[in-house]
């Protein structure tokens, strides 16, 4: 018996020093373990406190993150794009997915099959690679194959690499939340590489100019929240700061007409602190529109629903 535990124990690490820091707990700060079963306390701040209490459980756990991080193979984007097989939805769009990405492969099928055919015609030569995490610190772009903390503090939700004549984005799905983070990630790639692809059209331009003038609250993102209120400042001749913001605000209403065909979501699930989010109406204009000129895929649906007052 004892020499299975001591295997047990060489083998995982991590458990020994999250067992130690079990044993800690009463001790240095004085929680019972209650708390943190009932999930009072989260062990993210156990870990936290205990770290800036005791540097021998700092020097522990970072060391416990290493042997995991070590464990994980990390291969360039090159060696990844010849390992996972790539595919071609019904829609055009060339895709893959590698690692332990923890995603089923019917909701990535769903997500990537999103992307209208009209608008999927526009991004030839690209392929987008759903992995577990896409490290930033890389002069070489590195994929992790699988998860370990150490890597997801280093990694980033997607990087672009020229690859043969063709450009391979690179997906972390493992530091996204949910799978509305994933498709909303995917879907705001697809966007700007449309908008790269063929420009803005110009009855899209019309329209969100017209809501400029008319004073209409928010927008979309804080792109297209700085690029607004610099074309406005400079006035209607400045035809950058103009192009700027349609080009913006172009990329945002097709991510999230993309991302409304993919699952039900609640537009304030969109809203960040650095700007306002666009009038609901006005927003509800602007993908209307984007429907109109690139209708949905067989299977595929755009709704719009206010919810009643009251």
């Amino acid at each position: 018996m004892a020499t299975k535990q001591v295997a047990k124990n060489t083998m995982k690490p991590k458990a020994v020093a999250i067992s130690r820091l079990w044993n800690r707990l009463s001790l240095s700060i004085g929680i019972p373990k209650i708390l943190f079963r009932e999930g009072i306390v989260s062990l993210t701040a156990i870990i936290r406190i205990l770290c800036a209490a005791d540097p021998a459980v700092r020097l522990s756990l970072e060391y416990c993150f290493m042997v995991e991080a070590a464990q994980i193979p990390l291969l360039t984007a090159a060696q990844v794009t010849q390992q996972a097989p790539i595919r071609q939805a019904a829609n055009g769009i060339c895709f893959a997915d590698f690692g332990d990405t923890q995603v089923a492969p019917e909701d990535l099928e769903r997500i990537v099959q999103a992307v209208p055919a009209a608008v999927a015609n526009a991004l030839t030569r690209r392929a987008y690679y759903f992995v577990p995490l896409t490290l930033a610190d890389e002069e070489t772009p590195r994929i992790a194959s699988g998860y370990a903390s150490e890597l997801a503090d280093r990694a980033i939700c997607h990087r672009n690499v020229r690859l043969g004549g063709s450009d391979c984005i690179f997906i972390s799905t493992r530091i996204m939340q949910d799978r509305f983070a994933l498709a909303f990630e995917y879907s705001i790639n697809v966007g700007h590489h449309f908008v790269e692809a063929v420009g803005v059209p110009e009855s899209f331009a019309e329209l969100v100019w017209s809501q400029a003038k008319a004073d209409t609250r928010g927008e979309t993102s804080q792109d297209a929240w700085e690029n607004r209120r610099r074309a406005q400042e400079r006035g209607a001749e400045d035809e950058k700061a103009k192009t700027d913001y349609f080009q913006a605000a172009f990329s945002d209403a097709v991510a999230i007409y993309l991302l409304s065909m993919t699952l039900d979501f609640d537009y304030t699930e969109l809203r960040e602190r650095e700007y306002p989010l666009l009038f609901a109406p006005a927003l509800a204009e602007r993908l209307r529109h984007v429907a109109g000129l690139f209708p949905p895929n067989p299977g595929y649906e755009f709704e719009i629903r206010y919810r009643r007052k009251g």
